[in-house]
């Protein structure tokens, strides 16, 4: 593998609506606001690759063709998977969503992409119980394969900032603080390691 600064980073986020920064007024989402902490030697790209309400299915069968076209062997390419909850609405079963997973990241690993996983955050309280679930089997098939993952379900649960903001909206999509929220919690959960860069500090 490359050695980190070597080439200039290149990142595919691919995902869902989240990923976009849907609901945010600022438009920056989390991905915006983790890019603006992320310093690096040379300038950073980063490609957000967003289908609003794609399940896992959908994401695995997209991913590959769309990332690979945008990499280049003259940057440091990297992937970060961004899980939404379309799973829970979707009836898609605990095996199938973490055999999802576990198809992208390990066709990943052959081709020597480094991924780094964020989960799913609190959604409808309705559907919270299984995003819970599918945030741990996500968290799980992560950790087998010692990729990075982001817990965003856990912290935000019960947090009133968060809850708040999705009332504040259509109780689904954050807004600003929501996304602000998540951008934190991405950026200290080994974000900078993962890169290779020095811990902002914050």
């Amino acid at each position: 593998m490359t050695r980190v600064g070597e080439l200039p980073l290149r990142l595919a986020v691919v995902g869902d609506e989240l990923v976009a920064g849907a609901g945010d007024a600022k438009g920056l989402g989390w991905v915006g606001r983790v890019t603006a902490r992320t310093p690096t030697p040379d300038p950073l790209t980063v490609l957000t690759l967003a289908v609003p309400g794609e399940t896992t299915t959908g994401l695995g069968a997209r991913w590959d063709d769309e990332t690979s076209r945008r990499w280049s062997p003259d940057t440091d390419n990297r992937l970060v998977i961004a899980l939404g909850r379309a799973d829970v609405a979707a009836g898609l079963s605990l095996a199938r969503s973490r055999l999802n997973l576990a198809n992208i990241l390990d066709v990943a690993d052959q081709r020597r992409i480094p991924a780094f996983v964020v989960g799913p955050p609190p959604g409808v309280t309705a559907d919270n119980e299984k995003i819970a679930d599918l945030s741990a089997a996500f968290a799980d098939v992560a950790a087998r394969r010692r990729v990075p993952f982001v817990d965003t379900y856990t912290p935000l649960a019960a947090h009133d900032q968060w809850l708040g903001d999705l009332a504040a909206g259509d109780g689904v999509l954050p807004g600003q603080a929501g996304y602000g929220l998540m951008a934190w919690l991405v950026l200290h959960t080994g974000w900078h390691a993962w890169l290779g860069l020095p811990d902002d500090g914050a």
